[in-house]
């Protein structure tokens, strides 16, 4: 089984801005600041257009179903990646070390009209027997949660 996810985040700015602020190193830890990650480390690297952006995080976990406690554990790691090829589009992965599962998918930028639309398309795959359906979809969840909070920084970064 596998849940999709896809979300667009919509910024008032064209789309360059919105690629540059994608690789900012300091975007980042804003959005770890604000998820109130344990700690984090943010790599980056940039060819041209191309860039790699991996962001590894350790974050509480709280607030989730007493099932899915019980697997995830007090702590989890979270490895997001982003490989753009260009400024437009880009490969989206989540990994949660030695945990069952993964999370693969694309990302992508359009602009229209001085406004830029992020939009990130993912599968969700949980292989827990009996479980991997709820999990799934806990996780889906989580990471509307981290797009809508990474979204919310990056306003207030485009604005400033």
């Amino acid at each position: 089984m596998t849940k999709r996810l896809q979300h667009q985040l919509t910024y008032d700015a064209p789309l360059e801005a919105v690629a540059a602020m994608l690789r900012d190193p300091e975007f980042r830890e804003r959005v770890c600041t604000r998820q109130r990650v344990v700690s984090h480390q943010v790599e980056m690297s940039q060819d041209g257009d191309a860039a790699d952006v991996r962001v590894e995080r350790v974050q509480a976990v709280t607030h989730i179903p007493a099932f899915a406690a019980k697997i995830v554990g007090e702590e989890i790691t979270i490895i997001h990646r982003e490989v753009w090829h260009d400024h437009r589009n880009g490969d989206y992965t989540v990994g949660i070390p030695d945990r069952p599962g993964h999370i693969n998918g694309t990302v992508s930028l359009h602009e229209e009209g001085g406004r830029t639309v992020e939009s990130v398309d993912l599968e969700i795959s949980v292989s827990v027997p009996l479980v991997g359906g709820k999990l799934e979809g806990v996780v889906r969840d989580l990471l509307e949660k981290a797009l809508r909070t990474e979204h919310e920084v990056g306003v207030a970064y485009l604005a400033q």
